[in-house]
């Protein structure tokens, strides 16, 4: 086995004498959140050796597999077609302004170099290359901010504490061995918060597994004071489906967005943290084979733009295929959306959410003194925007310019946009007094 670096181990326990409770962000954290609501549009990575069952990440735990036979799956991993650089510039053209990879899934397996176990694609795969290395490399070279996913459940180590997934997977020990697994954890983060540059965020996963144990303590604010202070400016999500604890960054909404709950994650409380919803091209996160039914571009763009007029991020997912390339109706999405944003990005990127909130007929958003109304669905030719005592000045068609008729009605304004045609998004752009 690698010998786990000691001082490493010592900063992770350390820590847990130091609680986040009252946790006061830094200005380098206020002014990444801010660089954060700007971007609107991330990538999501899903990507490890349950790529090769072609059957989704969760594959592990939904077919029982034994923890020492999935184990062998490292043996045959071998990405060849994997291109860090490929991948960012596809992301970049496609107006995303970060990325967000699994350094580790529940199913254990690290995606990096790490110092704390043997189970990484360095030293149990014969591809032998530092896959978080790479992808933070390219990143920092083409101005893309990078967040690590990382779970806080393991399917494959026996020190891991069960919760209610991968209990048919025979690893020994039912009972774990908590303060072993949180050390290797904090070990773990530490890896890659001093080694791959400035990291944008820490995405955190799975407290959820332990829903039937109300009194297990994951010591997250221990964790979260590890984190701020080994890098002030990187932001913490952790998608537990909950309000957000003391000491997060990010609020996460899972395959919803903020103030819906169509999939039953995501019914907590809106708070005033940067928002996320994170969604997937197709069904999966993880690559699967099978699940070719991928969402149009233009439900895509959509989504992206009620997103962001909820005042919220986009973080779509792609599940890349095990040889490392990323399949070909997911390349064919991220161009179609970076022409459209190539076009009508500055509807998007900067703004926040509109005063007029989110309506039937689309949203709104804003940025200074122009409100860009998004018109995704409308039967009538004239729509009226409750303004309350904010006056227009002009309105016009943001995409060729023309003006559009308005006046002024009780609290609001009233626009003549005629019969609105059926395009992916309709924007008129209103300049306010």
């Amino acid at each position: 086995m690698k010998r786990v670096l000691f001082s490493i181990v010592a900063i992770a326990m350390a820590v847990q004498g130091f609680a986040q409770t009252g946790y006061v962000p830094t200005k380098e954290n206020i002014a990444a959140r801010e660089e954060f609501r700007d971007a609107k549009f991330g990538i999501f990575i899903h990507w490890g050796l349950y790529s090769m069952l072609a059957s989704g990440e969760w594959t592990m735990t939904n077919r029982d597999i034994d923890y020492r036979e999935y184990a062998k799956l490292a043996d045959a991993f071998y990405p060849h077609r994997f291109d860090a650089s490929q991948w960012v510039e596809a992301f970049k053209a496609a107006g995303a302004g970060y990325v967000c990879f699994t350094s580790r899934h529940h199913e254990g397996f690290s995606m990096w170099d790490s110092d704390c176990t043997d189970y990484d694609i360095v030293d149990a795969t014969p591809f032998g290359r530092d896959v978080v290395g790479e992808l933070a490399e390219a990143c920092h070279r083409e101005g893309l901010r990078l967040h690590l996913y990382y779970s806080h459940i393991d399917w494959y180590r026996p020190d891991c504490p069960r919760g209610r997934t991968g209990l048919g997977t025979g690893r020994p020990t039912p009972e774990g061995d908590w303060p072993a697994y949180y050390a290797f954890m904090n070990a773990q983060l530490t890896e890659l918060l001093t080694r791959y540059g400035k990291i944008g965020a820490i995405w955190f996963d799975g407290v959820w597994d332990q829903d039937g144990n109300p009194s297990f303590d994951w010591q997250l604010s221990e964790q979260y004071e590890l984190i701020h202070r080994l890098q002030p400016a990187c932001l913490i999500g952790n998608n537990h489906h909950m309000k957000p604890f003391d000491g997060e960054d990010i609020q996460i909404f899972e395959r919803d967005l903020p103030g819906e709950n169509t999939a039953g994650l995501s019914g907590q409380q809106i708070v005033s943290l940067p928002l996320e919803t994170c969604q997937t091209m197709n069904g999966m996160w993880g690559y699967k084979n099978t699940d070719l039914d991928y969402k149009s571009s233009r439900t895509l763009i959509r989504y992206l733009v009620s997103a962001a007029g909820r005042n919220a991020n986009l973080l779509l997912n792609i599940g890349p295929q095990p040889d490392g390339a990323l399949p070909d109706k997911a390349l064919e999405r991220l161009r179609e959306m970076g022409e459209w944003l190539s076009r009508y990005g500055e509807t998007i990127y900067g703004t926040r959410g509109g005063i007029v909130s989110p309506r039937p007929w689309g949203v709104t958003t804003q940025k200074g003194d122009k409100l860009y109304v998004h018109i995704l669905s409308l039967d009538d030719d004239a729509l009226y925007l409750p303004l309350g005592e904010r006056k227009v000045k002009a309105a016009r068609l943001f995409d060729d310019g023309k003006a559009v008729s308005f006046h002024r009605e009780r609290g609001g304004v009233l626009l003549r946009v005629g019969k609105v045609p059926d395009v992916t998004d309709y924007i008129v752009e209103l300049t306010l007094e």
